[in-house]
């Protein structure tokens, strides 16, 4: 089947708008738009066949009509976004199942090679209408906010993508968790254990940093993501764990990263720290999660019965660089996979004594439990100092100080 006959073929279902007879040989030529394509073949099918020249009808058996109402269609984008900081934007359309069943009956029917879905037309025609109104720039990787033209219920939804920033943060104070917990008992939905607030702890690094982020950011919610994470009862200190904080649905975009680490410091004064070092991605987030950075602990360890610094530092000996095979330990077997993993201690000793406690500095492979690594866990670390020594060891209090950067090679037991 020729162009001419083939027209003539798509002619036949119904009355048809030049837009869409011409989308359906959109990627054919260059230069021109759907209705000048539609038009142009609307003419040669009536030059062609010597039949006068009827024009375009009032009805479109495939659209409705739709590009009849693109000035409205961006209105109502542009009206939907006011008040949402943005530079970009991205327009989308979800598209009615008879709509979109109508164009692809012709496409399979006439085994149309060069269609443009109905959809892609729409989003181009109200994105550049919407672009022209209000000088916003489109962004079809990561726009600031997306603008969905819902055709079967005349309206527009707008979804906003989130804003990133890094840094890292410092935990001063112990028994606060990284995220925030829903309660074990009511799973978030408020109780008495929680007292009825619905979590675990009062607190965590994620709130403490996010209640002002998300003032800053007028958003509904921040998430933090964190290169590991430590236990609840240490300390973050040192240098600080690296982190980004994702802040969903902001109407704010332009913030002062200084001003808000200010902020941030005051308000969670003493309790949490944080340096902010710049904006952030989701695909820094991935970066971040995937790292496998070694981490340097500060520990106090208590050892049942009388042993020297002499008799420490000879242990010690014989766990620096040594592969520790760790069964989950038993205080978070009832949340983790029962494995044996294989980790290696790349620097340990201990420059000396604090308040009749042994201190004790390692610097190990993620996901190495060092609480185990003292202990034993009953056998199912293995070896242990508590193992080599043939007493009783364990940590009262531990410290993470040093978080490793991709790359950096920071914990290599010099620092």
């Amino acid at each position: 089947m020729d162009l001419i006959e083939t027209v003539g073929a798509i002619l036949e279902y119904g009355p048809i708008c030049d837009h869409c007879l011409g989308r359906f040989f959109g990627k054919r030529s260059f230069g021109l738009s759907n209705n000048e394509r539609g038009h142009a073949l609307r003419t040669a099918y009536a030059l062609v066949k010597n039949e006068p020249f009827a024009g375009e009808p009032d009805e479109c058996w495939v659209c409705g009509r739709l590009f009849d109402h693109v000035d409205l269609w961006a209105d109502r984008v542009v009206a939907a976004v006011e008040g949402t900081e943005h530079t970009t934007f991205l327009v989308g359309t979800r598209v009615p199942p008879l709509m979109a069943e109508s164009e692809e009956m012709v496409w399979s029917d006439l085994s149309l090679a060069d269609p443009e879905p109905l959809k892609s037309e729409a989003n181009r025609e109200v994105g550049k209408a919407v672009s022209a109104l209000n000088g916003k720039v489109v962004d079809f990787k990561r726009p600031d906010v997306v603008a969905i033209l819902n055709l079967a219920e005349d309206r527009v939804e707008i979804e906003i993508n989130p804003v990133y920033f890094r840094g890292r943060y410092f935990k001063y104070e112990r028994g606060i968790p990284q995220t925030h917990w829903d309660c074990r008992v009511c799973g978030g939905k408020g109780c008495e254990r929680c007292n009825f607030t619905g979590k675990m702890y009062a607190d965590s690094v994620e709130e403490l940093i996010g209640k002002s982020a998300m003032e800053a950011f007028d958003a509904e919610n921040a998430v933090l993501h964190g290169a590991g994470r430590e236990d609840i009862d240490a300390r973050m200190i040192g240098s600080g764990r690296p982190f980004v904080m994702e802040m969903m649905n902001p109407r704010k975009r332009d913030v002062d990263l200084s001003e808000l680490e200010a902020e941030i410091n005051r308000y969670a004064e003493d309790r949490v720290g944080v340096k902010l070092t710049g904006w952030s991605s989701h695909s820094e987030v991935e970066t971040l999660k995937s790292n496998k950075a070694h981490k340097k602990y500060r520990i106090l360890v208590e050892v049942g019965g009388e042993i020297s610094i002499d008799e420490l530092r000879s242990a010690l000996v014989l766990l620096n660089g040594a592969v520790i095979h760790q069964r989950t330990p038993q205080r978070v077997a009832h949340r983790r996979a029962d494995l044996i993993r294989d980790r290696q201690v790349i620097d340990i000793q201990s420059p000396g004594m604090q308040d009749g406690r042994f201190v004790i500095e390692v610097v190990g492979e993620a996901g190495l439990y060092i609480k185990e690594l003292v202990s034993g866990d009953s056998g199912r670390t293995n070896p242990s100092l508590a193992g080599i020594l043939g007493k009783d060891a364990h940590v009262t209090s531990l410290d993470v100080v040093l978080v490793e950067e991709p790359g950096s090679g920071e914990c290599n037991g010099t620092s």
